[in-house]
This record gives C-alpha cells, structure tokens and sequence, in this order.
C-alpha cells in the first residue's frame, strides 16, 4: 500500500469517526439515562427515561406537532426580521461613524436588560397574540447579528480595499466584490447564534403569555404535573433548535468560500 493510498485510508477513517461522535456520544448519554433511572430507584413523576419520553413524544405527536409550528412560525418570523434589520443596522453603523456613535451604546444597553422582564411589559403592549413573540424572538436574534457582522465588514485588510478601487472599482463593486464575501463567515456566524437565541425568545413569550406554542405546552404540562409531557416539549424545543442552526449551516457551505481551519 503507497503512501497515498495509506492517507486515503486515514482520512475516511477520520472522516467516519467525526461524523460518528456526536451520535455515539449522544446514545451513550441515552443509554446512562435509560438504565440509571431505575436503578437510583426514580418514578417517572421525578425523571422519566428517555424511552417513555419518545413513547409519550409518539403518542401526542398531533398535539406537539400543532404546538411546534406555531413556536417555529414565531422564531423563523422573528428571526428573519432580525437578521434583515440586523444586517441593515451594521452597514450604517459601518458607513457612518455618527450613527456607530449614537447606537452603539443603546444595542449595549438594551442587550444587558433581562428579557423576561420585558416579557410581561411587551403582554401590556402588544396584547396576547403572535406580536410579543415575534418581537421577543427578534430582540434576541438582532444583537448578535449586528455585532457578527460589523466585525466582519471591519475585518477586511484595508489594502485589499486599496486595491480594489485603484482598479477603479466604485463603493457599490467592493462591497459586492470584496467586502461581502469577506464579512460573510462573521455575518453566518451572528445568523447562527441569532436563530439559537430566537428559538429562546419565542419560547420566553410563550411562558408569559400565550395560548399556543411549545413553552404554554410545557407550562401546562408542569401545572398538570405531567413530567413526561414537560420533557417532551423540551426535547422537541431543542430538536427545533438544532434543525434551524444546522439548515443555516448547510446556507453557509453553499454560499461561503471554505478555508482550511488553522489546527
């Protein structure tokens, strides 16, 4: 076997047992769970396994399911909103150092404030409907997306700008030619953790308020005392999560030139 043949081989190798880890770590972690629970002597009122969880999951897949679209309508809405006015924000606040001045400290300031305390406030405003989720799930999401991507238009080397326009290049063909591509991985980055933070948002707004969505199921659930039910509403919450981060990241390979990373 020559030598190319030998780091063909420990490539799929590697390649299989990447793809492989979080699979097995996660069913390990199953497995614990499953047998550990009867074994410290646990009902299912305290801990339920994770078999009765995907039992229970099974069962009232049509009552979780009409739940679960509604929390996805209200993230995916409020994240879109987010990443298009978030995206909007850093472009004036990276062509205008008058507008970085005077909102950079209000986005801080309104970052630091507990949104489960504007929770109840946004009820008195918005009423009970799908607004105070949406807006809870934007708030979340936008900072996130304005920061990523102010730092990567920020990030691009100033003589490659130079460059650019002594080829006689106008603002509109380096944005679109040099500055996008390269604020890219830095702006999928923020859409990432701003749809993990949506996700949250959403949910927030259910627990205040609602009469629909996977945060009032589990609230019912828990005033019930149905522990399973409330595990499941959790586990279905971050199945929500992970389909949404990884369909962004699946967007990022497609649209972003891929690097090697530096390890």
């Amino acid at each position: 076997m020559d030598v190319r043949q030998q780091r063909r081989k420990r490539n799929l190798v590697r390649a299989i047992t990447e793809t492989a880890a979080a699979p097995v770590l996660a069913l390990l972690i199953l497995a614990v769970w499953q047998v550990g629970v009867p074994l410290a002597g646990l009902s299912d009122f305290i801990l339920p396994t994770p078999w009765q969880i995907l039992r229970r999951i099974a069962v009232d897949h049509q009552l979780i399911a009409t739940h679960a679209s509604v929390t996805l309508f209200e993230t995916l809405a409020g994240f879109a909103i987010a990443a298009v006015t978030g995206v909007g924000t850093a472009l004036m606040i990276f062509y205008s150092r008058l507008f970085e001045r005077a909102i950079y400290p209000l986005l801080v300031a309104l970052q630091t404030i507990p949104k489960v305390a504007l929770a109840p406030l946004l009820v008195l405003y918005l009423g009970y409907g799908f607004a105070p989720k949406l807006f809870l799930a934007f708030l979340l999401a936008f900072f996130p997306i304005v920061i990523a991507t102010v730092v990567g238009l920020n990030g691009l080397d100033k003589a490659m700008v130079n460059l650019t326009r002594s080829m006689g290049a106008n603002e509109w063909q380096t944005f679109f030619k040099v500055r996008l591509p390269s604020a890219l991985p830095s702006l999928f980055g923020g859409l990432k953790v701003g749809i993990s933070l949506a996700v949250i948002g959403a949910v927030i707004g259910e627990y205040v308020a609602a009469e629909k969505g996977l945060g009032y199921l589990q609230l019912q659930a828990s005033s019930q005392f149905d522990t399973t039910l409330s595990f499941a509403s959790m586990i279905v919450i971050a199945a929500l999560g992970v389909v949404t981060f990884w369909s962004l990241e699946a967007m990022e390979k497609r649209a972003v030139f891929q690097r090697e990373a530096a390890r």
